[in-house]
């Protein structure tokens, strides 16, 4: 006996539902984008020497 693979019913998504997972996408990509460079300045600040120490 073979077992029958799983069919999976394809169900149009709910727009409202499309909609919320695309704007959370966006979301996402502009975190990532502010997150990368804020990395970028951490990094050139850590490898810079500290020119305006003052005592």
């Amino acid at each position: 006996m073979k077992k029958e693979p799983n069919q999976q019913h394809k169900k149009t998504p709910v727009k409202g539902y499309t909609d919320a997972l695309e704007a959370r996408i966006k979301e996402l990509e502009m975190e990532n984008e502010y997150l990368k460079k804020l990395n970028a300045l951490v990094q050139n600040k850590e490898k810079s020497p500290n020119k305006t120490m003052r005592k």
